[in-house]
């Protein structure tokens, strides 16, 4: 059945929404009726103690749904779609995470074994080929060798997994940052006529965008309202790390030769990164173990400031839309990377030496 190529990412995102949206009723009476419930703690913002907890369990079974029924439209069949050895290895990475943070939802894992797990997971990048291999003249650097691209891809692996994980922390925001991420994605791969990736993103989007819908507007006493969880947002943050990594890629035979490329990802995963290493540095600081949770993230601190849960989410979506746009335009006007990154730095800090003179003035008011 030929399809316009647009219409294929469309068929893997209304798959993966609708299985997501009719699937999620059912997983919410599981959620209630084995208790399965997001309690709170010292690092979460929600004080209700009957919330599922399991919403993102449907990201990778709903995605891979979607993907298959686009794929199976765009080749007529499946037999002639084959499933290299790393693409085998790629999928082991994803059920590994998906399996850890499933078993942290239901029974609780100590973070230093998720954390071992997600080293593990990370491997299997540039083990397949997946790999941080040019920094495009960020430093002064171009193409890096295997002795350092390794180590740095699954560095930036592990950065992104726990950034997405870490900044779950409201109602509705790492979903929108994950969606404004899985969007961009899902276009620029589209735009250079690589239908896989953009199949596989689109599938991942319209789960995502089913989640939001039942996390934002679901309610706490009709059963409707969940949280993704760490099943789902450990498998979203490996998932953005294999599209950031693979877009920032410098391999000619798969891929047009794009300077901009690992600026792009960069960009894309500003907010929830920076904010994930401004914390770990704080922690150090104060000489806390930086697994310690607390209530230092960005949406902790604006709503410290005197934001509602909608307003630090609306102004976190826009800090991060912020960011993407003035760097392409800082881009477009040939600024150097290496400036771009240190006027990046310079702007997050004004803007978190803002928020600590608001939450001082308003604590001081209510003394």
């Amino acid at each position: 059945m030929l399809l316009s190529n647009w219409a294929y990412p469309l068929v893997s995102f209304m798959v993966s929404m609708t299985l997501t949206l009719v699937l999620m009723p059912f997983l919410l009476y599981l959620c209630k009726k084995k208790k399965l419930y997001d309690l709170p703690d010292e690092r979460k913002v929600h004080r209700s103690n009957n919330i599922p907890r399991l919403g993102g369990v449907l990201f990778v079974p709903a995605m891979l749904v979607g993907t298959i029924a686009a794929l199976t439209l765009m080749l007529g069949s499946l037999e002639t779609f084959e499933i290299k050895t790393t693409g085998l290895i790629l999928l082991s990475g994803f059920f590994l995470i998906y399996l850890i943070g499933l078993m942290d939802d239901i029974f609780g894992m100590d973070a230093r074994i998720k954390l071992v797990i997600q080293i593990l997971a990370s491997i299997f990048y540039p083990l397949c080929g997946v790999q941080i291999n040019n920094l495009y003249g960020f430093l002064g650097v171009w193409e890096i060798s295997i002795w350092i691209s390794y180590p740095l891809t699954v560095f930036v692996s592990l950065l992104i997994v726990n950034a997405v994980n870490l900044i779950d922390g409201i109602d509705g925001l790492a979903s929108g940052l994950c969606i404004l991420v899985l969007a961009s994605f899902t276009y620029l791969f589209y735009q250079m006529g690589i239908l896989g990736y953009t199949l596989f993103s689109c599938g991942f989007l319209g789960s995502v965008v089913a989640f939001y819908i039942y996390n934002m507007f679901g309610s706490v006493e009709r059963n409707t309202k969940t949280f993704m969880g760490d099943a789902g947002s450990l498998v979203l943050g490996y998932a953005l790390a294999y599209f950031a990594i693979k877009y920032a890629m410098d391999k000619p035979d798969q891929m047009p030769y794009r300077p901009d490329s690992l600026l792009i990802s960069y960009s894309l995963m500003l907010v929830p990164t920076f904010d994930l290493i401004r914390v770990a540095l704080s922690r150090i600081r104060r000489g806390v173990s930086i697994f310690h949770p607390d209530k230092t993230h960005i949406h902790h601190k604006l709503m410290l400031a005197g934001k509602s849960m909608r307003s630090t989410l609306g102004v976190i979506l826009l800090l991060a839309i912020f960011f993407i746009v003035l760097n392409n335009l800082l881009y477009a006007l040939q600024v150097n990377i290496n400036l771009i990154v240190v006027i990046d730095i310079l702007l997050y800090t004004l803007f978190h030496l803002l928020l600590n003179f608001f939450i001082s003035k308003r604590k001081a008011v209510s003394k």
